[in-house]
């Protein structure tokens, strides 16, 4: 069971525990985090689960997708780090993950 570090956007932290196998979205989902807003459910169709992603781990994570991608490009926002948190599936590697929620356009 991974544990990932999450900095909401006023910049408080705090640690919870993930299930392998859920994406990173419904981790943050399931844990209470409600100032992402995941309006798709996890569908890779809306882009509000978008997070920053500690660049310690980005090479532990699948590559970008082309819709993905295109979907964090209608962010003001997006940056090297930007991932859709629905599109990470956790895994123990992740144990430690850290990420920011960015912030909302």
């Amino acid at each position: 069971m991974p544990n990932i570090i999450v900095t909401a956007r006023d910049g408080a932290e705090r640690e919870i525990a993930a299930e392998t196998g859920l994406s990173l979205m419904e981790a943050i989902r399931d844990a209470g985090i409600d100032e992402m807003l995941a309006l798709c459910g996890g569908c890779c169709s809306c882009a509000t689960c978008h997070v920053k992603v500690d660049p310690a781990f980005t090479a532990l994570l699948p590559t970008v997708s082309e819709d993905e991608s295109d979907l964090l490009d209608s962010s003001e926002h997006r940056d090297a780090y930007s991932r859709l948190s629905c599109q990470i599936p956790l895994t123990a590697e992740l144990d430690g993950l850290r990420i920011a929620i960015a912030p909302e356009d």
